[in-house]
């Protein structure tokens, strides 16, 4: 499984902006779907966008107008830029790779996570 660790969260007032990068142990080349989830209190762990290994990216549509789902290959990492932030992205922010195919039947290895990264966006 991929190593990921997920960094930039943090405090913000509504209206502002974070960018999250999640940093993996292997190759981006190397994995095919990423993406990110989050997770509220008391909620369960949502989906905000995920980004083919060929640079597809979707989201969930009540978030596609803000939030930017990128691969930064050069820094081998999975960015999240998220913009004019609102109290109900308060979250914890996960980042998840794709388990790789392990044998000619298609079958992958687990999905990888991160610890996630808080976001707390104040009124």
């Amino acid at each position: 499984q991929v190593q990921l660790v997920e960094s930039g969260g943090g405090d913000v007032q509504a209206g502002g902006s974070l960018k999250l990068s999640c940093a993996a142990s292997r190759s981006l080349w190397r994995i095919d779907e990423m993406g990110w989830y989050r997770q509220a209190p008391g909620k369960e762990r949502e989906l905000v966008a995920t980004i083919s290994s060929g640079g597809s990216s979707k989201y969930v549509d009540s978030l596609k107008d803000r939030f930017t789902i990128s691969r930064d290959f050069a820094k081998n990492t999975l960015d999240l830029q998220m913009n004019n932030l609102r109290p109900e992205d308060t979250a914890v922010y996960y980042c998840y790779a794709q388990g790789r195919v392990i044998n000619v039947e298609g079958a992958r290895e687990p999905d990888s996570w991160g610890q996630g990264t808080q976001v707390t966006v104040s009124s």
